[in-house]
């Protein structure tokens, strides 16, 4: 009966470790508070998932070719709660996302706000990031 109960704690601690976990990094683990950034351009993409909402943008550079960026928002709970809708995003429209640029080098954001065609400027960040401004940082 002991092997049988040993046995069965075993099975259940290796299904537990088998089960993937879906870590929630902070702002300061992937992103640079020394690098805001600004991107007009075209909204392409919307994720509006947990644990964070996502939308995609495409910025015509200078030289006339399109770069591709990733911004990260807060949670769609947090979104929404701020008066942030998944209407307000219609793929196609030209807005301006401000944030803070990924330490890894790829072309992902942190965004922090975005205003709209409408002139709303909305916040888009999670709180208690740690961004520079978020209002969840604790304020020094």
């Amino acid at each position: 009966m002991k092997k049988l109960v040993l046995a069965t704690i075993l099975a259940g601690g290796l299904a537990a470790g088998a089960t993937p976990v879906f870590a929630h990094h902070s702002f300061a683990a992937e992103y640079d508070a020394s690098k805001p950034v600004t991107l007009r351009g075209k909204l392409t993409k919307l994720s509006w998932v947990n644990p964070h909402g996502w939308i995609y943008v495409d910025v015509v550079n200078a030289d006339k070719s399109v770069t591709s960026w990733a911004v990260e928002f807060g949670s769609p709970n947090a979104l929404l709660r701020r008066g942030l809708r998944e209407t307000d995003f219609p793929l196609g429209i030209e807005l301006t996302v401000n944030g803070y640029l990924a330490k890894n080098g790829k072309k992902i954001i942190n965004g922090t706000s975005v205003k709209l065609p409408d002139g709303r400027s909305l916040f888009t960040g999670s709180v208690g990031t740690g961004a520079p401004g978020d209002p969840g940082a604790e304020q020094n």
